[in-house]
Order: structure tokens, then sequence, then C-alpha cells
């Protein structure tokens, strides 16, 4: 049977949080092989020290981890100040593989392959600033059979350092585990869709012309029950497009900005590449739907669980937390409240990773059970 353990500390000076990190570490059994390791941004140049350390301290061989603008550790988000939130494991460790950093889908020859698992888990972090990593999380799950793949992009203004069992830079790094390491996951969009399904009739790279072959700006203010230009300025900041995944219901979707209008071409540009044919929804994003939303996903879990969680992690967007839940860790005391007090890590991302499909706006949450 897994057991899991975390341990977190923050302090204005990342030595003097490396030097509680080793103290807590320890005084921590034998049993725990394996650990995920996150910190926050003020902490990257001493990651690479850190992790040293921490293996030198432990004996512990594998790692996983990244940097966050926000960590998350039990029961709190550690934001600003130097920070590290630990969740040590005692996996069976032929049940894992872990996944080298990948720079091109050619870079799989690397993996350990696992033929032996009938099902793979895969966590997984990658460098946001690197062109090919969201393509290399669609070729990575189509490289991996039956793989289900779960994770988040770094989110720092400094070093874009992510751990494998070694700190690397750049295209993306994880873990897979077997079937018979058991998780639960599943995430919160943290919005509320307005009106129906639209398809993409006339769009070019980010530009949408028509939906439903009608002007596509026509079709938002409709949609979107607003009478005036100046109305949607108004409400610029929650009124957002989901991109269907194809044979999904409407629940999933991929959540884009709105980047620009042009009111006399009725048209409208996002922040990512448009399909003629696909189908598009919009939706509607504030404290309440996220509250709403993220409420919605932990009583789904919570009614799939047999008992407590053992441990978990949790990766959220940047924007949520303290931006839109709070300044005193209620998102992460959301999940408590719900499911009850287990050990839990994680961070706020740059691009939330669920299946194969990199979201935005979204809480992902898998649960070792």
């Amino acid at each position: 049977m897994e057991h899991f353990l975390n341990i977190s500390c923050q302090y204005d000076d990342a030595q003097a949080v490396i030097m509680d990190c080793l103290k807590q570490l320890e005084a921590i059994p034998d049993e725990y092989n394996f650990g995920f390791i996150y910190v926050t941004d003020a902490m990257a140049d001493a990651y690479p020290d850190l992790l040293k350390q921490c293996k030198n301290k432990t004996g512990i061989e594998h790692w996983l981890g990244t940097i966050g603008v926000g960590i998350i550790a039990t029961g709190q988000e550690l934001y600003d100040r130097p920070a590290v939130s630990i969740l040590l494991a005692n996996f069976d460790l032929n049940e894992l593989s872990m996944l080298p950093l990948i720079k091109d889908v050619k870079d799989m020859a690397l993996f350990n392959k696992t033929d032996h698992f009938l099902t793979h888990f895969g966590i997984i972090h990658g460098d946001p600033f690197y062109q090919q990593t969201q393509n290399l999380i669609q070729d990575i799950q189509q490289q991996v059979q039956d793989c289900f793949l779960v994770g988040g992009l770094t989110s720092s203004s400094d070093k874009q350092y992510q751990v494998s069992d070694e700190v690397f830079t750049g295209g993306v790094s994880g873990v897979f585990f077997s079937e018979n390491i058991p998780v639960l996951s599943n995430l919160s969009q943290g919005c509320r869709p307005i009106a129906v399904k639209r398809t993409i009739t006339r769009a070019k790279d980010n530009v949408l012309y028509t939906l439903d072959n009608q002007p596509a700006l026509d079709v938002l203010m409709q949609d979107c029950g607003i009478a005036h230009i100046d109305a949607l300025k108004d409400r610029a900041n929650e009124i957002f497009t989901g991109l269907c995944v194809n044979g999904s219901d409407q629940s999933d979707y991929i959540v884009r900005n709105l980047v620009g209008v042009d009111v006399g071409k009725k048209l409208f540009a996002i922040n990512d590449k448009l399909i003629e044919g696909h189908e598009m929804i919009f939706c509607e994003r504030n404290e309440q739907t996220a509250i709403d939303d993220m409420q919605d996903m932990l009583d789904k879990i919570a009614s799939r669980l047999k008992q407590k969680p053992k441990g978990g992690i949790y990766v959220s967007c940047l924007g949520r937390g303290r931006e839109q839940f709070g300044k005193d860790s209620e998102e992460i005391k959301m999940i408590h409240d719900t499911l009850g007090d287990f050990p839990l890590t994680g961070f706020f991302a740059n691009g939330e990773i669920h299946h194969n499909k990199l979201y935005g706006y979204t809480g992902v949450l898998t649960l070792f059970v």
C-alpha cells in the first residue's frame, strides 16, 4: 500500500528554505522512494541545489516537479517568497517509468518503454516558451499506448526549470504509472457556458469571420446578451470562447481569450488557431462561476471515492488561486473541505494538461487512491 507525506516551508531567503526542508527530511522514514518537488519562482536559482541536497539527504533517486509563481501544499497556497512543497511517496518502482526531457517526438526512443503496463497514467511538465510543447503533449499521448496525461506548464518570471530525476529546461518531462497505482483525476473549467454550440464556418488562423454562416461578432453579442459594443468592452474580462473538443458534450471545451474585435467587419480574434467545421461555445468566467464549477468537480470526485485520498497533486491556472478565489488559500481549502485532509502538493501553471489537451483557466486535480 502506498503512503504519502507532504512537507513545505517558506522564508525570505532561499538558503533558509533549503535548511528547513533538509531538517524536515531528517525525520522521514526510509520507506519513501519518490518525491514530487515544486518551488516558487523566487526559488528558481536555488532549485538545482535544493534537488541535489534533497537527494543526498534522503537517498531518493526519483523526483518530479517544476516552478510556479505560486505553489500548493496541504491546506495552503504559497506565493511571492522562496518556498517549496514536497510530496513523498513509497511507490512500487516496477510500476512507474520516468520520462526524460523530450524536445522532439524522436526523443521518445529515450523513454524506457513499459509495454507490460496495460494502461499508462502520466504526470508531465512542460516549458511554455518552447515552441513544440503543445504538439509534444499530443505526440506523447499518441506514442504511449492507453495513455492519460495530466500536469501543467512551468510558470516563472525567471528560469523555466522542470525536474524528472534531473533539472531540465525546454521540452516536456514527467513520469508514467501503471494501472496498479490507482488514481482519480478531473478538471474544473471555472466557466459557465452561455447559449449553445456554434459551428465555425469561416476562419483564418486566429480570426473568426462567421459562426453558423452569420457574422461572428453579431453571434457573440447575441449569445452573450450584449446590445452595444461598449457593453462588450465592459464585460471583456469575463467573456471567453470555448473551443469544443470534437465528439464531446458541452462540458469539454478549451477556454481561450478574446484578443480583438473589428466592429466594421463584424469579426473577432482569439489567442489560438481556429479550424473551420469545428464547434465553439461562448463562456462566462468570474469569481462565482469559478467557485461553482470547482465545487461541482469536487462533488463528482467525492462521489467516486470509496475512502479518503492517500495523496494528491493539484495543478491550477496562475489566474485562479488568490486572483479569483481569495487571498487566504480558499481554492485549496475547498479541496480539503470536500474531500478531507490528505497530503497535497502542486503549483499554479502557465497552462494545464488533461488527457492530451492544453487548457487555460482550469484546475486539474489528481488523487492517488
